[in-house]
């Protein structure tokens, strides 16, 4: 069994530290940290990864019976996610931190609001959306799973002589 590295703080600060870190890596595809903080991001960041890959495509078709703009009710056929995606959702969205979509320049406010309506936890959308989807191709397709990020060494940091890297997801 691998060590794990304590990263020289108590406990709920390295799992904070985690936790805020691979929310910035999934969010923005990057993160800039210390090599050994990179590490244990990596390993982080890959298994969530990894539970969203294995159960993204687990939807249910309901149908759900809705009031229109007429006051009538309307059937509607609705995606549901199904068991394991939404046990995979649960797990995510406690070990992820919840970051709001951000006003794109020039963007007006009712573009905005039209645009993220439907959303309310935008990372775990973009998780589930884009990157599953993705890593899932490309494991059917070179039957490798894992491996989503990188690691890239930077040297060492001025001050404290750190050693420095970029994590970035492939």
């Amino acid at each position: 069994m691998a060590a794990v590295k304590k990263l020289g703080r108590p406990t709920d600060e390295r799992l904070a530290v985690l936790k805020n870190q691979a929310t910035a890596l999934l969010w923005y595809g990057k993160v800039e940290t210390t090599l050994e903080k990179a590490k244990a991001v990596r390993s982080y960041a890959e298994k969530l990864l990894t539970l969203a890959i294995n159960s993204y495509e687990d939807t249910v078709k309901v149908t759900k019976e809705v009031v229109n703009a007429k006051g009538e009710k309307v059937k509607k056929e609705v995606l549901n996610d199904g068991p394991k995606k939404l046990n995979a959702r649960r797990k995510l969205m406690a070990k992820l931190n919840d970051v709001q979509e951000q006003r794109a320049e020039k963007e007006s406010k009712s573009a905005f609001v039209k645009r993220t309506q439907d959303v309310a936890h935008p990372l775990i959308e973009k998780i589930f959306n884009v990157y599953a989807p993705k890593y899932a191709k490309r494991n059917a397709e070179n039957g490798q799973g894992g491996g989503y990020t990188r690691i890239l060494k930077l040297g060492a940091r001025r001050g404290d002589n750190a050693e420095m890297a970029i994590v970035k997801l492939i």
